[in-house]
């Protein structure tokens, strides 16, 4: 199994955040809370199929790190918007963040054993690189409530963290 699919989702993440890159437009803080909720929600719930699915110690380990860790940012950053009283703003990358999250999401499920440990890894690569591409390039310099972009740089240590604990797993893989 290629990570074609997640390439897709990656490419995609970019054409989305592309239009704010380019323009003097920066998505607003409310946008920036919906994008990052949006994408812990993600890989909450790749982690979740993935405890569901796999037999392998080391991805159901992993896996249930996703959901520890995502779900503990993900609740900070609720607290955040409530202290602030900010309601997050859906938006087109958040949109097309969960649209293509799902199709990926519909291919891994169709996958067993080993094909689907390596999709789910390769697609937990993949992702984390591409959020936090978007979290360095895009999201943090763009956060104007310096709350809000501290947690964007604590989530990022973090997801920085969870890809290359990805890229090892990937490793024990091949």
């Amino acid at each position: 199994m290629n990570i074609r699919p997640m390439t897709a989702l990656a490419t995609l993440c970019l054409l989305a955040l592309a239009p704010h890159a380019q323009t003097a437009d920066k998505p607003s803080d409310p946008q920036i809370a919906h994008i990052a909720y949006t994408a812990g929600v993600i890989d909450v719930e790749n982690a979740k199929l993935a405890i569901s699915k796999s037999g392998n110690k080391e991805v159901v380990s992993f896996a249930e790190d996703m959901v520890r860790d995502h779900e503990a940012v993900n609740t900070q950053a609720l607290d955040l918007v409530k202290k602030l009283k900010v309601t997050p703003e859906d938006n087109d990358t958040s949109k097309a963040l969960s649209k293509a999250a799902d199709g990926e999401r519909a291919k891994l499920a169709k996958l067993d054993g080993a094909s689907f440990d390596k999709a789910y890894v390769d697609n937990e690569v993949a992702y984390h690189k591409q959020v936090n591409g978007a979290l360095t390039t895009l999201l943090i310099p763009s956060a104007s409530n310096a709350e809000l972009k501290a947690l964007l740089e604590t989530g990022l240590k973090i997801f920085q963290g969870h890809q290359q604990h990805a890229e090892h797993v990937a490793a024990t893989l091949k």
